[in-house]
């Protein structure tokens, strides 16, 4: 894990290279404690939040559904936390300094208990289709994440392919239906994270995780994507996009069906 980390100074020369970047204790302490808290408490009160994934009752998924667009519930604490990191001015000056300035387009928290399935591996551009440049994930530790808890897994240098076109996934492996193909000699590097850590990484980069086979160990994550101002289309599901001084803003949608041929229908982002 530690070839992804990176001094400031060369953060813009290592995103380049690898396509993804950690930047250690972005976050304090007691600001990761506030965030697991809040998110924890919105949804064992109200899983309203969640993301439809289609897991069946009994999944411990079904309890502990991801979020996805927190930032658009300004109603809840869990929503106006998420709308304020998400222009955090810490974490959209590393965007800015790797892909100019940006939009934020997403926010997601993922819960992952024990148990709980992983995600096989994708590329997130597949989903935005922001065009004619790309998404970049800034993706927010909210517990220390290994293997053993299912922390995310990437292949640097992965974002320098083509977006690849997706495969049925295994569904005893992963909640999510699609993967894509990559061969099993592509460098596949484990992470390791503590809490606070922030990991950044290219709309093409290759990346998922493994089922979390830990006793009692969360292993919570908050998202955020975004996209260069420079982009003149995203997908529908992302706006209206957000600007660094919190206005909304809207571009043109991008066409359905992506780069994986006409009739490729987006299930989720």
């Amino acid at each position: 894990m530690t070839q992804l980390m990176t001094e400031r100074q060369d953060i813009t020369e290592r995103y380049l290279s690898d396509g993804v970047i950690l930047i250690p204790q972005l976050l304090s302490p007691a600001e990761i404690a506030e965030i697991r808290t809040v998110f924890t408490e919105q949804v064992e009160a109200d899983r309203s939040l969640g993301f439809d994934d289609h897991v069946p009752s009994e999944d411990i998924l079904a309890r502990f559904p991801r979020f996805v667009h927190p930032h658009r519930h300004p109603e809840v604490e869990a929503g106006r936390l998420a709308r304020r990191l998400m222009t955090d001015r810490r974490i959209f000056g590393v965007v800015t300094e790797l892909i100019g300035p940006a939009y934020g387009a997403q926010s997601m928290f993922y819960f992952k208990p024990p148990t709980a399935r992983g995600q096989a591996l994708h590329q997130d551009n597949l989903f935005l289709q922001a065009h004619p440049e790309t998404c970049l994930a800034a993706w927010i530790a909210i517990d220390d994440c290994d293997a053993e808890n299912g922390g995310l897994m990437v292949i640097p240098g992965s974002h320098q392919i083509q977006i690849l076109c997706p495969e049925d996934a295994d569904p005893d492996e992963s909640f999510s239906r699609a993967t894509i193909p990559v061969p099993e000699s592509a460098p596949r590097v484990q992470t390791e994270m503590k809490a606070g850590d922030v990991l950044f990484f290219h709309g093409s980069l290759v990346h998922g995780s493994r089922s979390n086979t830990s006793a009692d160990r969360f292993r919570r994550s908050l998202i955020f994507h975004y996209i260069p101002q420079t982009s003149v289309e995203v997908a529908q599901f992302y706006i209206p996009l957000l600007h660094p001084d919190g206005h909304e803003v809207t571009i043109a949608e991008s066409a359905e069906g992506g780069p994986c041929g006409e009739g490729w229908v987006n299930t989720g982002p």
